[in-house]
């Protein structure tokens, strides 16, 4: 195990126990002007890749990390996505765009 995965692990767990949702303060929302996922909040908003938009799709205070990966990975054949999904759940954690539904 890498130095990247031990540093991970423990977000990991918290993401099983308690499946994240996305923060009151922002809206997902598909944008056709921007031919985007966007995260509207009071202030502004935030255009998201394609990639964090197919993740945040996901996000519903239900859906445990492990099956929205499976998802993500059915979806996309052949990509290992495991590794990315869980980087981009930590630093949408650290901007504070998704928390745990406790």
């Amino acid at each position: 195990m890498d130095s990247l995965e031990t540093d991970v692990l423990p977000d990991v767990q918290k993401w099983v126990d308690d499946p994240p949702e996305i923060s009151r303060h922002f809206r997902l929302q598909f944008e056709q002007a921007q031919s985007a996922w966007v995260l509207l909040y009071p202030e502004g908003m935030i255009r998201l890749s394609a990639s964090a938009g197919e993740i945040m799709q996901r996000i519903d205070g239900k859906t445990g990390v492990e099956v929205l990966i499976r998802d993500l990975e059915t979806t996309f054949p052949g990509a290992e996505l495991r590794q990315d999904v869980l980087d981009f759940l930590n630093v949408a954690h650290e901007r504070g765009w998704i928390h745990g539904k406790r």
